[in-house]
Parts: C-alpha cells; structure tokens; sequence
C-alpha cells in the first residue's frame, strides 16, 4: 500500500499540482502586495488621500469606530472598502492568468504547424490488395 502510494503521490501530475498550488500561494501574496502597497495608495492619492482598506458602513447605531479594525470590534460591519481591495486583487489575477494561458494556447498552436504532417495509413483493404499485387508479381 504505501509503494501505491508513492507511486501515484510521484506521478508527473500530482507533483505538478502541488507545484502549481505552491507557486499559485506566492504568486497570489505578490499581486496582494502590489495592489495594497502599490495600487491602492496611489488610488488613494488620486482620490485625495482615501484609504480603502479602512472604509466600512456599520450595521448597527453601536458601531462608531474611526478604524475598521475598532469598529467590528464594536459590531457587525459591512467592509466594502477591504472587498474592493480584494477585487482589484482578482482582477488582476485572472488578467495575468489569462495572459499566460492565452500565451501557452498560442506556443501550442505554433508548435502544432510547425510539425509536418503525417500521412494517413493506408486502409486495410489497400494493404490487403497491395500484397495480392505483390504475390501475383511473384508468380
């Protein structure tokens, strides 16, 4: 059971999913970086100085908070400026993942006419009839 398991936790497949799934993670905390260190701020400086990370609307008259992080503290909030945040992430993801699918489709294309063809095999009966020919020329 266990050199099963080896053999299929070692299979090209599993192994290239488990890398997937690791480079994914990274690449995932970069583009979150990048949206909340580089993005957002200069979103924010466009819009005057708006943080959104920190925009929320409480539900509730017990929420008065000035932080996001205060607030649901005192209740339940709706924070839609951190779901916004987490949008652009996504966007932004997708965007990148389609490009680099999109780039593989296009290698795969070039590789697929850049490989000659080649020719069908002939039909049963063709090989068939070829070797009677070749028999009769024999005799």
């Amino acid at each position: 059971m266990l050199n099963e398991f080896k053999a299929f936790a070692l299979r090209g497949n599993v192994m290239d999913l488990a890398i997937g799934v690791i480079i994914g993670a990274a690449f995932g905390k970069i583009v979150e970086s990048l949206v909340a260190d580089v993005i957002m701020p200069i979103v924010g400086a466009i819009t005057g100085g708006l943080d959104f990370s920190n925009y929320y609307t409480g539900l509730s008259s017990a929420v008065t908070a000035g932080s996001l992080v205060e607030a649901k503290k005192q209740g339940a909030v709706l924070a839609w400026g951190n779901f916004l945040t987490i949008s652009v992430n996504f966007i932004i993801i997708a965007f990148i993942l389609f490009l680099v699918v999109r780039a593989l489709n296009s290698m795969k294309k070039k590789e697929a006419a850049a490989a000659p063809a080649e020719a069908p095999a002939p039909a049963r009966s063709e090989v068939l009839l070829e070797e009677i020919r070749d028999l009769l020329s024999r005799k």
